[in-house]
């Protein structure tokens, strides 16, 4: 190997070739600096790749665990236009609301309006007395004893069985008495074992249900919505009845009204029936205790011409009633929810809230009777 300079051929050495070699080979390794791209239109990039086309995230309500919901599927037209029509026709304040289990859609009229409860709040009672037993706070074949002291008003079939003595029974018989022939007497026994009102309150609020209230209990709500203030002796006998009639019109009117304006038992049709959804599917109460409350609920002896009156042969329903004090003309609080069961398994929650009407309680059931059967005939076309 040479190389030529100034005309002639000098030979070089082995040092000097392997320097050139590794001169050269050091000069092969580098590059220049890339030239800058041709300036482009930006590609977008590519969509991800899924098995099925992406569908919106289902509403979620804090604490429950999410549960698959064909979010395609929407309130079918026949219901909506059936439940307006029946809210709407009807001579009275009325929420009604439809809820399908397993599906994301409420059909309502009035739903998000409250409504004065009456006994319809003996569920939530209910409700906060199994939790606690679910907790281990309470025993539910416990015994407690009711004593005269322990009487309300109203309807209190159990105020027969409260001798001198007192009368001793289990709180699964008072569970049982509430909620099947709404005992104002058992309901207050069961409110005072689970811890009074608050707890009920906090038993809601931990379930995240909203627009629910419970109010200060039988004897105070029922004594400050007629404008009297209680005592104990209004539990005997017809007393209560006598001294609200000797009261002055006017200050029973206001009493009343004040009452509905802002009933402290007041709920939304719609908070009820999610709340309904979530005993059914077990997201209110452990597995035992759904299944005895539903259970019970659908040996219910009262309100057998409400929405019960509707519901059509082969299928089931469970609920609880509430009824308010009347006034004459008005009727107050005269309302029936419960749960609904086709023959296919499939099963809504229905509510019926009357808040005020001035109609006869035939129109009543039927309003209440004509929701069912709207409820029932949408089905089957489904």
């Amino acid at each position: 190997m040479g190389s030529h300079r100034g005309g002639r051929l000098t030979s070089l050495t082995v040092s000097d070739a392997g320097r050139l070699i590794l001169l050269a080979l050091a000069l092969s390794s580098c590059v220049s600096a890339p030239e800058p791209p041709r300036a482009t239109a930006p590609r977008p990039a590519p969509p991800p790749v899924a098995a099925a086309p992406a569908r919106p995230l289902p509403p979620t309500t804090p604490g429950l665990p999410y549960q698959s919901i064909d979010m395609a599927e929407t309130p079918p037209a026949s219901l909506v236009a059936a439940i307006r029509s029946l809210g709407a026709s009807f001579n009275g304040k009325v929420g009604i609301a439809v809820r399908r289990v397993g599906a994301d859609w409420t059909v309502a009229h009035g739903g998000t309006a409250l409504y004065p409860q009456q006994s319809v709040s003996k569920l939530w009672v209910a409700m906060t007395f199994l939790d606690a037993v679910d907790r281990g706070k309470l025993d539910l074949n416990g015994s407690t004893t009711i004593t005269r002291s322990d009487l309300t008003l109203f309807h209190q079939p159990s105020a027969a069985n409260v001798g001198a003595n007192g009368w001793t029974t289990t709180y699964l018989d008072l569970l049982r008495r509430a909620m099947t022939q709404s005992d104002n007497t058992a309901n207050d026994a069961l409110l005072r074992a689970a811890g009074g009102p608050e707890a009920v309150r906090g038993f809601l609020a931990r379930r995240f249900i909203r627009d629910i209230r419970f109010g200060p209990g039988e004897r105070l709500l029922q004594s400050a919505t007629a404008g009297l203030d209680w005592r104990q002796d209004y539990s005997i006998g017809r007393n209560f009845y006598a001294a609200r009639s000797k009261l002055p019109m006017a200050v029973r009117v206001k009493a009343l009204d004040n009452y509905l304006a802002n009933p402290p038992d007041g709920a939304a049709p719609n908070s009820i029936v999610q709340a309904l959804v979530k005993l059914k599917q077990g997201d209110m109460l452990s597995p035992a205790s759904t299944r005895l409350l539903l259970s019970i609920m659908e040996q219910a002896k009262t309100g057998p011409q409400r929405i019960k009156g509707g519901v059509p042969p082969g299928w089931s329903y469970l609920h609880k009633t509430g009824t308010g004090q009347d006034l004459p003309p008005r009727s107050t609080g005269y309302n029936d929810i419960g749960i609904m069961t086709a023959p296919d398994g499939v099963s809504y929650a229905v509510a019926v809230m009357i808040g005020s009407t001035t109609l006869p309680i035939p129109s009543r059931w039927a309003l209440m009777q004509s929701v069912a059967r709207a409820v029932a005939a949408s089905h089957s076309a489904r």
